[in-house]
């Protein structure tokens, strides 16, 4: 059974950096999709990015763009969100999640189900 596990969540004034984790055991994250999707409380559950197995191709929501990173340690077995000039409405929780029928990412990546998810860790932007 694949398992996921995200860390790097906190707390962070507005205009400044986190760098989520997210890795990955029983599961080759190179060779698939990985997700990151966000979830604040009372809203509905939006996906942030997507990174491809094998060719690395990247996919960012409009809001993100130009401001998070998404990227892939194949050493370590792990997908990493850098996320800067960060915002009070990026205050959510963050997961990431994987499945083995994906390979590369679409620009539908927020739509698909996914089998396998993190726990999930809190990222709060604040003053």
């Amino acid at each position: 059974q694949a398992q996921l596990w995200e860390s790097g969540g906190g707390l962070v004034q507005p205009g400044g950096s986190l760098r989520l984790s997210c890795a990955a055991s029983r599961f080759a994250l190179d060779s698939h999709a990985t997700v990151w999707f966000r979830q604040a409380p009372g809203k509905v559950r939006e996906g942030v990015s997507c990174i491809s197995g094998g060719d690395g191709s990247t996919y960012y929501r409009d809001s993100v763009k130009g401001r998070f990173t998404i990227a892939l340690d194949n050493a370590k077995n792990t997908v990493y969100l850098q996320m800067n000039s960060l915002k009070p409405e990026d205050t959510a929780v963050y997961y990431c999640a994987t499945d083995y029928e994906y390979r590369r990412c679409a620009s539908n990546f927020y739509t698909r189900t996914y089998v396998h998810w993190g726990q999930g860790t809190q990222v709060t932007v604040s003053s």
